[in-house]
Protein backbone atom coordinates (compact mmCIF):
# COMPACT_ATOMS: atom_id res chain seq x y z
CA UNK A 1 0.00 0.00 0.00
CA UNK A 2 1.36 3.59 -1.21
CA UNK A 3 0.81 6.34 1.35
CA UNK A 4 1.96 9.12 -0.90
CA UNK A 5 -0.34 11.47 -3.60
CA UNK A 6 0.21 11.02 -6.69
CA UNK A 7 -1.02 12.74 -9.90
CA UNK A 8 -4.55 11.31 -9.50
CA UNK A 9 -4.77 13.94 -6.37
CA UNK A 10 -3.65 17.16 -8.60
CA UNK A 11 -5.64 19.73 -7.15
CA UNK A 12 -5.68 21.22 -10.83
CA UNK A 13 -7.44 18.54 -11.85
CA UNK A 14 -11.10 19.37 -13.05
CA UNK A 15 -14.05 17.36 -14.50
CA UNK A 16 -16.87 18.48 -16.96
CA UNK A 17 -18.99 17.65 -14.56
CA UNK A 18 -19.34 21.14 -13.16
CA UNK A 19 -20.76 21.02 -9.93
CA UNK A 20 -17.49 18.77 -8.94
CA UNK A 21 -15.44 21.76 -9.32
CA UNK A 22 -17.15 24.20 -7.13
CA UNK A 23 -14.80 24.30 -4.04
CA UNK A 24 -18.04 23.77 -1.33
CA UNK A 25 -18.29 20.28 -2.96
CA UNK A 26 -17.13 17.14 -0.97
CA UNK A 27 -16.78 15.04 -4.09
CA UNK A 28 -14.35 16.89 -6.55
CA UNK A 29 -12.54 14.30 -9.37
CA UNK A 30 -9.96 13.95 -6.64
CA UNK A 31 -12.32 12.14 -4.52
CA UNK A 32 -14.60 9.71 -6.77
CA UNK A 33 -16.16 7.35 -3.30
CA UNK A 34 -17.76 3.97 -3.72
CA UNK A 35 -21.30 3.57 -3.31
CA UNK A 36 -23.90 1.49 -5.00
CA UNK A 37 -27.56 2.18 -5.34
CA UNK A 38 -30.56 0.81 -6.27
CA UNK A 39 -32.17 0.19 -10.13
CA UNK A 40 -35.19 -0.25 -10.95
CA UNK A 41 -36.01 -2.80 -14.24
CA UNK A 42 -39.10 -4.12 -15.94
CA UNK A 43 -43.28 -4.01 -15.16
CA UNK A 44 -46.04 -5.39 -12.90
CA UNK A 45 -45.01 -8.78 -12.15
CA UNK A 46 -42.03 -8.66 -13.84
CA UNK A 47 -40.34 -5.64 -11.69
CA UNK A 48 -37.23 -6.28 -9.94
CA UNK A 49 -34.15 -4.11 -8.83
CA UNK A 50 -30.82 -5.17 -7.78
CA UNK A 51 -27.67 -2.70 -6.90
CA UNK A 52 -25.06 -0.88 -9.23
CA UNK A 53 -22.10 0.24 -8.53
CA UNK A 54 -20.92 3.85 -8.46
CA UNK A 55 -18.85 6.54 -7.74
CA UNK A 56 -19.82 10.10 -5.87
CA UNK A 57 -18.67 13.23 -8.67
CA UNK A 58 -20.04 16.83 -7.66
CA UNK A 59 -24.17 16.75 -7.13
CA UNK A 60 -24.08 13.29 -9.42
CA UNK A 61 -23.85 9.58 -9.50
CA UNK A 62 -21.57 8.05 -12.14
CA UNK A 63 -23.01 4.63 -13.15
CA UNK A 64 -19.80 2.55 -13.01
CA UNK A 65 -21.98 -0.39 -13.68
CA UNK A 66 -23.53 1.01 -17.03
CA UNK A 67 -19.72 2.00 -17.86
CA UNK A 68 -18.91 -1.82 -18.07
CA UNK A 69 -22.31 -2.98 -19.53
CA UNK A 70 -21.67 -0.20 -22.47
CA UNK A 71 -18.56 -1.52 -23.18
CA UNK A 72 -16.75 1.55 -22.52
CA UNK A 73 -14.64 0.40 -19.52
CA UNK A 74 -13.37 -3.16 -21.71
CA UNK A 75 -11.74 -0.57 -24.00
CA UNK A 76 -10.14 1.71 -21.60
CA UNK A 77 -9.63 -0.25 -18.51
CA UNK A 78 -6.83 -3.77 -17.66
CA UNK A 79 -8.42 -6.43 -18.33
CA UNK A 80 -8.33 -8.04 -14.29
CA UNK A 81 -10.62 -4.77 -13.66
CA UNK A 82 -13.11 -5.17 -16.03
CA UNK A 83 -12.77 -8.67 -14.70
CA UNK A 84 -13.32 -7.39 -11.32
CA UNK A 85 -16.41 -4.98 -11.89
CA UNK A 86 -18.41 -7.94 -13.50
CA UNK A 87 -18.58 -9.22 -9.54
CA UNK A 88 -21.61 -7.98 -7.56
CA UNK A 89 -20.94 -4.70 -5.57
CA UNK A 90 -17.50 -3.82 -5.08
CA UNK A 91 -16.24 -7.49 -3.91
CA UNK A 92 -13.86 -8.28 -6.78
CA UNK A 93 -12.57 -4.65 -6.40
CA UNK A 94 -11.55 -4.87 -3.00
CA UNK A 95 -9.37 -7.80 -2.85
CA UNK A 96 -7.03 -5.75 -4.78
CA UNK A 97 -5.66 -2.10 -3.75
CA UNK A 98 -4.08 -1.52 -7.45
CA UNK A 99 -7.32 -2.24 -8.67
CA UNK A 100 -8.76 0.51 -6.27
CA UNK A 101 -5.55 2.68 -7.58
CA UNK A 102 -6.99 1.27 -11.29
CA UNK A 103 -10.17 2.22 -11.04
CA UNK A 104 -9.80 6.09 -10.14
CA UNK A 105 -7.01 6.78 -12.83
CA UNK A 106 -9.94 5.62 -15.56
CA UNK A 107 -12.73 6.88 -14.18
CA UNK A 108 -10.71 9.98 -13.83
CA UNK A 109 -10.58 10.11 -17.78
CA UNK A 110 -13.59 9.67 -18.49
CA UNK A 111 -14.69 12.17 -15.80
CA UNK A 112 -12.08 14.99 -16.84
CA UNK A 113 -12.86 18.14 -18.38
CA UNK A 114 -11.13 18.09 -22.07
CA UNK A 115 -11.84 14.72 -22.72
CA UNK A 116 -12.24 13.31 -26.12
CA UNK A 117 -15.06 11.32 -27.54
CA UNK A 118 -17.38 11.89 -30.36
CA UNK A 119 -21.38 11.65 -30.16
CA UNK A 120 -21.48 8.08 -28.74
CA UNK A 121 -19.54 8.77 -25.62
CA UNK A 122 -21.40 12.05 -25.20
CA UNK A 123 -24.63 10.16 -24.94
CA UNK A 124 -22.85 7.70 -22.42
CA UNK A 125 -21.95 10.57 -20.46
CA UNK A 126 -25.47 11.92 -19.92
CA UNK A 127 -26.60 8.60 -19.28
CA UNK A 128 -24.24 7.27 -17.27
CA UNK A 129 -25.20 10.30 -14.44
CA UNK A 130 -27.73 10.26 -12.38
CA UNK A 131 -28.54 13.26 -9.40
CA UNK A 132 -27.82 11.91 -6.18
CA UNK A 133 -31.26 13.88 -4.98
CA UNK A 134 -33.09 10.73 -7.21
CA UNK A 135 -31.26 8.34 -6.45
CA UNK A 136 -31.71 5.77 -3.72
CA UNK A 137 -28.36 4.49 -2.27
CA UNK A 138 -28.08 1.95 -0.60
CA UNK A 139 -24.97 -0.10 1.29
CA UNK A 140 -21.90 -0.04 -1.10
CA UNK A 141 -20.73 -3.50 0.34
CA UNK A 142 -22.93 -6.22 1.87
CA UNK A 143 -21.60 -6.17 6.24
CA UNK A 144 -21.58 -9.67 7.42
CA UNK A 145 -19.43 -8.46 10.49
CA UNK A 146 -19.12 -5.22 12.52
CA UNK A 147 -16.62 -4.66 15.32
CA UNK A 148 -16.82 -1.36 17.40
CA UNK A 149 -13.69 -0.21 18.77
CA UNK A 150 -13.08 2.25 21.68
CA UNK A 151 -9.82 3.92 20.52
CA UNK A 152 -10.19 7.62 21.52
CA UNK A 153 -8.62 8.24 24.71
CA UNK A 154 -10.32 11.46 25.67
CA UNK A 155 -13.79 9.64 24.95
CA UNK A 156 -12.39 6.66 27.32
CA UNK A 157 -11.44 8.81 30.22
CA UNK A 158 -14.40 10.71 30.37
CA UNK A 159 -16.61 8.66 30.33
CA UNK A 160 -14.51 6.33 32.73
CA UNK A 161 -14.55 9.42 35.05
CA UNK A 162 -18.20 9.49 35.33
CA UNK A 163 -18.01 6.09 36.72
CA UNK A 164 -14.19 5.64 38.29
CA UNK A 165 -12.94 9.65 38.88
CA UNK A 166 -10.36 8.00 40.47
CA UNK A 167 -9.09 5.96 37.90
CA UNK A 168 -10.62 7.00 34.64
CA UNK A 169 -8.99 4.30 32.45
CA UNK A 170 -8.70 0.64 32.67
CA UNK A 171 -5.51 -0.84 33.35
CA UNK A 172 -5.20 -2.86 30.11
CA UNK A 173 -6.12 0.36 27.92
CA UNK A 174 -3.25 1.54 27.03
CA UNK A 175 -1.73 -2.20 25.68
CA UNK A 176 -4.63 -3.20 23.91
CA UNK A 177 -6.96 -2.09 21.50
CA UNK A 178 -10.93 -2.31 23.54
CA UNK A 179 -13.52 -3.63 21.20
CA UNK A 180 -16.73 -5.40 21.03
CA UNK A 181 -18.74 -7.13 18.41
CA UNK A 182 -21.64 -5.25 17.01
CA UNK A 183 -24.69 -6.19 14.70
CA UNK A 184 -24.22 -6.07 11.37
CA UNK A 185 -27.99 -7.08 10.67
CA UNK A 186 -29.13 -3.41 12.18
CA UNK A 187 -26.68 -1.53 10.27
CA UNK A 188 -28.70 1.13 8.04
CA UNK A 189 -27.76 3.39 5.16
CA UNK A 190 -28.02 7.55 5.85
CA UNK A 191 -31.59 8.58 6.00
CA UNK A 192 -33.22 5.53 7.61
CA UNK A 193 -35.39 6.11 9.99
CA UNK A 194 -34.43 5.46 13.58
CA UNK A 195 -36.65 3.31 16.09
CA UNK A 196 -36.47 3.99 19.84
CA UNK A 197 -35.35 0.68 21.10
CA UNK A 198 -36.92 -1.02 24.32
CA UNK A 199 -35.35 -2.86 26.78
CA UNK A 200 -34.73 -2.81 30.77
CA UNK A 201 -33.43 -0.57 32.83
CA UNK A 202 -32.68 0.36 36.16
CA UNK A 203 -34.45 -0.01 39.35
CA UNK A 204 -34.61 3.97 40.31
CA UNK A 205 -31.38 5.04 42.86
CA UNK A 206 -35.48 6.12 45.45
CA UNK A 207 -35.61 2.58 45.18
CA UNK A 208 -33.80 -0.34 44.49
CA UNK A 209 -35.36 -2.77 45.81
CA UNK A 210 -38.80 -1.84 43.37
CA UNK A 211 -36.60 -4.20 40.39
CA UNK A 212 -36.16 -3.22 36.56
CA UNK A 213 -38.69 -1.92 34.45
CA UNK A 214 -39.03 -2.68 30.57
CA UNK A 215 -40.32 0.25 28.56
CA UNK A 216 -39.05 2.63 25.32
CA UNK A 217 -35.37 3.85 26.19
CA UNK A 218 -35.35 7.45 28.08
CA UNK A 219 -31.35 7.97 27.58
CA UNK A 220 -31.21 7.74 23.67
CA UNK A 221 -27.43 8.94 22.27
CA UNK A 222 -25.26 9.27 19.57
CA UNK A 223 -22.27 8.10 19.19
CA UNK A 224 -19.51 10.03 16.11
CA UNK A 225 -17.56 7.64 15.05
CA UNK A 226 -15.54 6.37 11.58
CA UNK A 227 -15.52 3.06 10.04
CA UNK A 228 -13.54 1.41 7.84
CA UNK A 229 -14.35 -1.40 5.26
CA UNK A 230 -11.93 -4.08 4.91
CA UNK A 231 -10.31 -4.98 1.50
CA UNK A 232 -9.82 -8.51 1.70
CA UNK A 233 -9.84 -11.51 4.24
CA UNK A 234 -7.48 -13.42 6.18
CA UNK A 235 -7.99 -17.17 6.58
CA UNK A 236 -8.95 -18.53 9.74
CA UNK A 237 -6.07 -19.49 12.17
CA UNK A 238 -3.60 -16.77 10.08
CA UNK A 239 -2.88 -13.37 11.66
CA UNK A 240 -2.47 -10.13 10.23
CA UNK A 241 1.48 -8.68 10.14
CA UNK A 242 0.59 -5.09 11.66
CA UNK A 243 3.35 -4.33 8.43
CA UNK A 244 0.74 -5.51 6.01
CA UNK A 245 -2.62 -4.06 7.89
CA UNK A 246 -3.40 -0.97 5.51
CA UNK A 247 -3.11 -3.96 2.03
CA UNK A 248 -6.53 -5.02 3.69
CA UNK A 249 -8.09 -1.53 4.11
CA UNK A 250 -10.70 -0.61 1.47
CA UNK A 251 -11.89 2.84 2.69
CA UNK A 252 -13.77 4.99 5.88
CA UNK A 253 -16.83 6.17 5.99
CA UNK A 254 -18.95 7.56 9.07
CA UNK A 255 -20.60 5.77 11.28
CA UNK A 256 -23.69 6.91 14.29
CA UNK A 257 -23.52 3.79 16.49
CA UNK A 258 -26.23 4.99 18.26
CA UNK A 259 -26.50 3.98 22.01
CA UNK A 260 -29.48 3.28 24.56
CA UNK A 261 -27.63 4.81 27.82
CA UNK A 262 -30.29 3.29 30.37
CA UNK A 263 -30.10 -0.24 28.73
CA UNK A 264 -26.79 -0.18 28.69
CA UNK A 265 -25.95 1.35 32.50
CA UNK A 266 -28.23 -2.21 34.03
CA UNK A 267 -27.18 -4.61 30.94
CA UNK A 268 -23.02 -3.95 30.39
CA UNK A 269 -22.24 -6.18 33.38
CA UNK A 270 -20.45 -8.41 33.40
CA UNK A 271 -20.29 -8.80 29.70
CA UNK A 272 -20.66 -5.12 27.85
CA UNK A 273 -23.67 -3.86 25.39
CA UNK A 274 -26.28 -5.64 23.82
CA UNK A 275 -29.80 -4.59 23.41
CA UNK A 276 -28.57 -1.17 23.80
CA UNK A 277 -26.63 -1.28 21.00
CA UNK A 278 -27.78 -3.76 18.60
CA UNK A 279 -30.64 -2.17 17.26
CA UNK A 280 -29.92 0.33 15.03
CA UNK A 281 -25.97 1.68 13.66
CA UNK A 282 -26.42 4.32 10.91
CA UNK A 283 -23.46 4.58 7.90
CA UNK A 284 -22.87 7.06 5.65
CA UNK A 285 -23.66 5.72 1.73
CA UNK A 286 -19.87 6.25 0.66
CA UNK A 287 -16.40 4.31 0.80
CA UNK A 288 -14.08 7.00 0.47
CA UNK A 289 -11.16 5.23 -0.71
CA UNK A 290 -7.72 5.01 0.89
CA UNK A 291 -6.33 6.27 -2.49
CA UNK A 292 -8.40 9.17 -2.00
CA UNK A 293 -6.96 9.63 1.72
CA UNK A 294 -3.39 9.58 0.61
CA UNK A 295 -2.64 13.16 1.25
CA UNK A 296 -4.68 13.78 4.15
CA UNK A 297 -2.46 10.77 5.89
CA UNK A 298 -1.02 11.97 9.42
CA UNK A 299 0.95 10.27 12.13
CA UNK A 300 -0.18 8.06 14.62
CA UNK A 301 -1.31 10.26 18.11
CA UNK A 302 1.60 10.84 20.05
CA UNK A 303 1.72 9.20 23.07
CA UNK A 304 2.24 11.21 26.18
CA UNK A 305 6.01 10.10 28.19
CA UNK A 306 5.28 7.30 30.34
CA UNK A 307 2.81 5.62 28.19
CA UNK A 308 3.42 2.14 27.38
CA UNK A 309 4.54 0.98 23.86
CA UNK A 310 2.51 -1.19 22.18
CA UNK A 311 4.16 -5.15 21.75
CA UNK A 312 5.87 -5.61 19.00
CA UNK A 313 3.01 -7.52 17.29
CA UNK A 314 0.97 -3.95 17.11
CA UNK A 315 4.13 -1.65 16.73
CA UNK A 316 5.33 -0.87 13.04
CA UNK A 317 7.10 2.40 12.12
CA UNK A 318 5.22 3.00 8.61
CA UNK A 319 1.84 2.39 10.82
CA UNK A 320 3.22 5.27 13.44
CA UNK A 321 4.19 7.60 10.15
CA UNK A 322 0.98 7.72 8.05
CA UNK A 323 -1.45 5.10 10.34
CA UNK A 324 -3.43 8.43 11.02
CA UNK A 325 -5.80 10.56 8.94
CA UNK A 326 -6.33 14.35 9.10
CA UNK A 327 -10.71 14.05 9.14
CA UNK A 328 -12.81 17.28 10.58
CA UNK A 329 -16.16 15.70 12.16
CA UNK A 330 -18.85 17.75 12.86
CA UNK A 331 -22.19 16.59 14.38
CA UNK A 332 -25.66 18.72 13.85
CA UNK A 333 -28.98 18.60 15.52
CA UNK A 334 -32.49 19.95 14.75
CA UNK A 335 -35.38 18.80 16.54
CA UNK A 336 -38.83 18.21 14.89
CA UNK A 337 -39.89 22.09 15.88
CA UNK A 338 -36.92 23.29 14.24
CA UNK A 339 -37.61 20.84 10.83
CA UNK A 340 -41.47 22.69 11.40
CA UNK A 341 -40.19 25.93 11.24
CA UNK A 342 -37.26 25.80 8.59
CA UNK A 343 -34.55 26.29 10.80
CA UNK A 344 -31.64 24.66 9.53
CA UNK A 345 -29.82 22.06 12.04
CA UNK A 346 -27.37 23.61 14.82
CA UNK A 347 -23.90 22.07 14.91
CA UNK A 348 -23.54 20.31 18.75
CA UNK A 349 -19.51 19.62 18.52
CA UNK A 350 -16.65 19.78 16.22
CA UNK A 351 -13.46 17.71 16.33
CA UNK A 352 -10.75 15.54 14.73
CA UNK A 353 -9.84 12.12 14.01
CA UNK A 354 -6.17 13.00 14.64
CA UNK A 355 -6.90 12.44 18.30
CA UNK A 356 -7.00 8.84 17.90
CA UNK A 357 -4.98 6.20 20.62
CA UNK A 358 -5.45 3.58 18.49
CA UNK A 359 -4.74 3.65 14.35
CA UNK A 360 -6.87 1.14 11.85
CA UNK A 361 -3.88 -0.74 11.06
CA UNK A 362 -3.46 -1.60 15.11
CA UNK A 363 -7.21 -2.15 15.51
CA UNK A 364 -6.89 -4.72 12.44
CA UNK A 365 -3.84 -6.33 13.08
CA UNK A 366 -5.27 -7.13 17.06
CA UNK A 367 -8.63 -8.67 15.37
CA UNK A 368 -6.72 -10.94 13.60
CA UNK A 369 -4.17 -11.75 16.34
CA UNK A 370 -6.20 -14.90 17.22
CA UNK A 371 -6.44 -16.62 13.88
CA UNK A 372 -10.12 -14.04 13.26
CA UNK A 373 -11.07 -14.51 10.37
CA UNK A 374 -11.92 -11.24 8.49
CA UNK A 375 -13.54 -10.94 5.64
CA UNK A 376 -14.03 -8.20 2.64
CA UNK A 377 -16.96 -6.27 3.51
CA UNK A 378 -16.47 -6.54 7.01
CA UNK A 379 -17.02 -2.94 9.01
CA UNK A 380 -14.51 -1.99 11.81
CA UNK A 381 -15.36 1.45 13.37
CA UNK A 382 -13.37 3.58 15.70
CA UNK A 383 -15.42 3.82 18.53
CA UNK A 384 -16.74 7.49 19.63
CA UNK A 385 -14.52 10.18 18.46
CA UNK A 386 -13.71 12.87 21.25
CA UNK A 387 -11.16 15.67 21.78
CA UNK A 388 -10.08 17.47 25.11
CA UNK A 389 -12.09 20.13 24.55
CA UNK A 390 -15.48 20.19 25.84
CA UNK A 391 -16.71 20.99 22.25
CA UNK A 392 -15.21 18.08 20.49
CA UNK A 393 -17.11 15.50 22.50
CA UNK A 394 -18.65 13.00 20.05
CA UNK A 395 -21.75 11.82 22.21
CA UNK A 396 -24.65 13.79 24.55
CA UNK A 397 -23.12 11.38 27.08
CA UNK A 398 -19.90 13.48 27.57
CA UNK A 399 -21.20 16.81 25.88
CA UNK A 400 -24.01 17.37 28.45
CA UNK A 401 -21.63 16.04 31.74
CA UNK A 402 -20.56 18.65 34.38
CA UNK A 403 -18.27 16.62 36.17
CA UNK A 404 -18.99 15.90 40.29
CA UNK A 405 -19.50 18.51 43.16
CA UNK A 406 -17.67 19.19 46.25
CA UNK A 407 -19.56 16.04 47.87
CA UNK A 408 -18.39 13.68 44.86
CA UNK A 409 -21.49 13.24 43.36
CA UNK A 410 -22.21 13.99 39.96
CA UNK A 411 -23.79 17.40 39.02
CA UNK A 412 -27.18 17.42 37.18
CA UNK A 413 -26.58 17.41 33.12
CA UNK A 414 -25.76 20.81 31.74
CA UNK A 415 -28.41 20.91 28.68
CA UNK A 416 -27.76 21.11 25.24
CA UNK A 417 -29.73 24.73 24.50
CA UNK A 418 -31.75 24.58 20.90
CA UNK A 419 -32.68 27.87 19.16
CA UNK A 420 -36.21 27.02 19.29
CA UNK A 421 -35.74 27.30 23.49
CA UNK A 422 -35.88 23.60 23.75
CA UNK A 423 -33.35 21.97 25.55
CA UNK A 424 -31.63 18.19 25.18
CA UNK A 425 -29.77 16.28 27.62
CA UNK A 426 -30.22 13.04 25.85
CA UNK A 427 -32.75 12.86 22.28
CA UNK A 428 -35.97 13.25 21.69
CA UNK A 429 -38.46 11.50 19.18
CA UNK A 430 -38.68 13.50 16.21
CA UNK A 431 -34.88 14.52 16.41
CA UNK A 432 -32.67 14.61 13.36
CA UNK A 433 -28.93 14.14 14.12
CA UNK A 434 -26.33 14.64 11.12
CA UNK A 435 -22.52 13.84 10.67
CA UNK A 436 -19.96 15.79 8.52
CA UNK A 437 -16.47 14.71 7.98
CA UNK A 438 -13.98 16.79 5.43
CA UNK A 439 -10.01 16.44 4.72
CA UNK A 440 -8.42 19.45 4.43
CA UNK A 441 -4.74 20.24 3.36
CA UNK A 442 -2.76 22.85 1.71
CA UNK A 443 -2.36 22.27 -1.81
CA UNK A 444 -4.91 20.02 -2.63
CA UNK A 445 -8.45 19.69 -3.18
CA UNK A 446 -11.08 19.08 -0.04
CA UNK A 447 -12.98 15.93 -0.18
CA UNK A 448 -15.82 14.53 2.68
CA UNK A 449 -17.38 11.55 3.27
CA UNK A 450 -21.28 12.80 2.66
CA UNK A 451 -23.77 13.05 5.42
CA UNK A 452 -24.67 10.18 8.00
CA UNK A 453 -28.20 11.13 9.00
CA UNK A 454 -30.92 9.40 11.05
CA UNK A 455 -34.02 10.58 13.03
CA UNK A 456 -35.85 9.59 16.07
CA UNK A 457 -39.11 7.92 15.68
CA UNK A 458 -41.08 6.72 18.59
CA UNK A 459 -41.52 2.99 19.88
CA UNK A 460 -43.57 0.88 18.55
CA UNK A 461 -46.13 -1.21 20.24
Amino acid sequence: MTFKPDDTHNPELKSWVETANDPATEFPIQNLPLCAFEVTHGEGEQLHSHAHPGVAIGDQILDVGLLVESGWMEREAPEDLVEALQQPYWFGLAHSPRLVHDLRVVLQKFLADGAGGGQQIRRLRDKALRPQSRTRLVEPLPIFNYTDFYASIHHATTVGAMFRPDNPLLPNYKHVPIGYHGRASSIVVSGSPITRPKGQQSPPETDPGSGPVFGPCKLLDYELEVGMYIARGNELGEPVPIGLAHDYMLGLCLVNDWSARDIQKWEYQPLGPFLAKNFATTISPYIVTMDALAPFRRGAMERPAGDPRPLPYLWDDQDQKHGGFEITLEVYLQSAQMAEKQMAPVRLSRGSFRDMYWTFGQMLTHHASNGCNLRAGDLLASGTVSGKESDSRGCLLELTWDGAGADGKPRPRRPIQLPTGETRTFLADGDTVVFKGICEREGYRTIGFGECRGTITGSRV
